[in-house]
């Protein structure tokens, strides 16, 4: 088991992880799904008891999971006096409340874990406020009903606490504080906007990295950039959006940006808050996808990341494909081979070396563009 880290003065919970196979799941490699989930609860420093996968044939609209599968987990919740429970799956509120009251345990779902990981993760002001929003939007969906101790929406997963007990007084300012920070978070895209139209009438060219969380966009910034921004084995480790200027073999060739992460799955609110951070890319003249080649669901991490940006409207834009981390593997050309008749352009790299990491930078190098850095 990973290494997890832990307070003593802190008196934690007794949790239980719960991945599931749904019927809607198109993960080609379901154990890399649950390794993905695994590590979602550990990029957000939540330490776990137990462990629990199971599939679904169907979803229950009452309690997500159906008779069987719920009493199974009753048991599990009892013997093991479980306190928490964490699903890797997206829940209502309806079905959360249910199962919490069935469980005697409070209950998270999929959208909350990765919300609570977006909140540490945030540091610019710009950031933290699109978080802000996003979380208040999901918090205030929990509050209908009758009866809801609040103290599970208020407290963060796996630290106890009285949290906030009057749904009356959340509800009253949920919506007042998501008012102010919409009017905030337009003025910050207002001073964005005047940033990127200096660079525009600048004619500099832009590049900016996109891809799955994980798949190594933080570390190709900084060997291409010889910046120091976090890169680590960390979903989301990289929130906000950071450019830096982009030379190849000393000629300036304009600037690059690093994004965050996408994810299967990933909260709708999530993207929508995202949106003015991520209208960088709507002014990029070349995306570099960046992809693990070494993961499992390969194919299906690069079809997540293709839909959003198709969602985004960015279907038509100049796409590189990088494919990354090639050290991992003993034969990239070979074991890669469909995936690269499949997207072109493409490149094989490792970001590990500068020598592993020069097909992409001889690409850029010689990259087509009508601008002039």
């Amino acid at each position: 088991m990973a290494k997890k880290l832990f307070n003593p003065t802190i008196e934690y919970p007794n949790i239980l992880l719960v991945g599931i196979h749904t019927p809607y799941n198109k993960a080609g490699d379901i154990q890399s799904y649950y390794d993905e989930f695994i590590h979602l609860v550990e990029s957000n420093d939540i330490r776990y008891k137990v462990t629990h996968f199971t599939k679904l044939r169907s979803i229950d609209p009452a309690y997500f999971l159906t008779k069987g599968k719920l009493e199974e987990l009753v048991a599990i919740c009892k013997e093991n006096k479980i306190e928490e429970v964490i699903l890797s799956e997206p829940l209502s509120p309806n079905q959360e409340r249910n199962l919490s009251d069935a469980l005697n345990a409070a209950v998270f779902d999929r959208t909350r874990l990765i919300l609570e990981i977006f909140e540490k993760s945030a540091t610019t002001a710009e950031g933290k406020t699109q978080v802000s929003i996003a979380m208040m939007q999901y918090f205030k969906t929990r509050l209908a009903g009758h009866g809801i101790h609040m103290s599970q929406q208020a407290g963060q997963i796996g630290v106890k606490g009285p949290g906030e007990t009057r749904k009356e007084k959340a509800t009253r300012y949920i919506d007042l504080s998501i008012l102010q920070q919409k009017r905030h978070l337009i003025k910050m895209a207002k001073s964005r906007e005047t940033q990127r139209k200096q660079r525009l009438s600048r004619n500099v060219p832009q590049v900016c990295l996109v891809g799955y969380t994980n798949a190594g966009k933080s570390t190709i910034l900084n060997a291409t950039t010889k910046s120091n921004v976090l890169a680590k084995d960390k979903l989301f480790a990289t929130l906000d959006t950071t450019t830096r200027e982009l030379y190849i073999k000393g000629v300036k060739k304009g600037v690059i940006s690093d994004t965050v992460g996408f994810i299967q799955m990933l909260p709708h609110n999530l993207i929508e808050a995202f949106k003015s951070t991520l209208s960088e890319l709507q002014y990029a003249d070349l995306l570099l996808h960046v992809i693990d080649a070494s993961d499992q669901n390969i194919e299906y991490h690069i079809q997540v990341v293709m839909e959003i940006l198709e969602e985004l409207g960015l279907g038509e834009k100049q796409i590189l494909h990088v494919f990354n981390k090639a050290d991992r593997l003993e034969n990239p050309d070979q074991e890669l081979q469909a995936m690269l008749d499949m997207y072109q352009p493409n490149v094989i790299v490792s970001a590990k070396t500068k020598k592993e990491l020069a097909p992409l930078l001889d690409y850029l190098a010689t990259w087509n563009t009508t601008k002039k850095a």
